[in-house]
């Protein structure tokens, strides 16, 4: 990039030299202008382009974000190039960006969807014609988490009474589950991003397939086909508490459990290939 950059300002100077002593105004005019904003887009190219979208939730995940201190100054000013966005930038449709939403590598979409928001329902749609990726960004945006238990007569927005996870209605790419997202595996995605490491990123492609985000899917899915090995992992995770465990097996209370699929996500026995398991051993 630079070699090149010394090429382009070197063969500017030697057509400019011998235009000194015919005409003066031919050394100032146009070369250095056109080669200088010529240049910019590209090295800004170079970086992911991140776009930002915050529906119905809590700004958990992007306060979860923040939390890399380490290396946020780096995320967010080196590493990637954010163009869209309410929060982190304020750039966003029927703000102070455009009324066109730019081209994005990856769309980060947290929250739900609420069905009565003609704003979010617009925003949603041209998010995916305009990014490469979109990822479901936290429980909400991935299953619905506690919002699907709204009906509607919250003081906020009272009309707002049906929210459901961004899949229901776009094509998700890759998921990120948690109530919050942990900040690692925020700041890995994006790292794995800039790297174009796909294979990293695997998991949660594979993720954004799942619709499972109960308590009661780890009872049925792992500990039903004899698959849990009492780790306590899924008890862990859980934000509510409602995951617990007896006689060393995870139970659910049904009246904590916000649908935010933490646990099953967690579980190390909920990745297994089951399918394929049971055509080997002939189950």
């Amino acid at each position: 990039m630079f070699d090149k950059l010394k090429k382009a300002f070197g063969g500017s100077k030697e057509e400019v030299a011998p235009k000194v002593e015919e005409k003066v105004e031919a050394a100032p005019v146009e070369t250095p202008v056109e080669t200088a904003p010529a240049e910019e887009p590209k090295a800004a190219s170079a970086k992911p382009r991140i776009g930002y979208i915050h529906l119905s939730g809590c700004t958990g995940d992007a306060m979860s974000l923040t939390e890399n201190y380490d290396i946020l100054s780096t995320v967010l000013t080196d590493m990637v190039d954010i163009v869209y966005g309410q929060t982190l930038v304020d750039k966003w449709i029927h703000g102070t960006y455009a009324e066109e939403m730019p081209e994005m590598d990856l769309c980060l979409i947290e929250g739900s969807v609420c069905l009565q928001d003609e704003h979010s329902l617009h925003e949603i749609q041209e998010a995916r014609k305009k990014s490469g990726l979109i990822c479901a960004f936290g429980s909400c945006a991935m299953t619905g988490c506690f919002t699907t238990f709204a009906r509607g007569g919250q003081q906020a927005q009272p009309k707002h009474e049906s929210f459901v996870p961004v899949s229901s209605l776009v094509k998700v790419d890759l998921a990120l589950p948690g109530c919050p997202v942990a900040p690692e595996m925020i700041a890995k995605t994006v790292v794995a991003l800039c790297n174009g490491d796909m294979e990293y990123l695997q998991p949660a492609i594979d993720k954004a397939a799942c619709s499972t985000g109960c308590g009661c899917d780890v009872l049925t899915n792992v500990i039903r086909n004899g698959l849990c090995s009492g780790c306590g992992t899924c008890a862990l995770a859980c934000p509510t508490r409602a995951m617990g465990f007896t006689e060393g097996r995870p139970s659910c209370d049904r009246d904590r459990c916000i649908k935010c699929g933490s646990c099953y996500a967690m579980c190390p026995r909920a990745w297994l290939p089951i399918k394929r398991i049971k055509e080997e051993t002939g189950l």
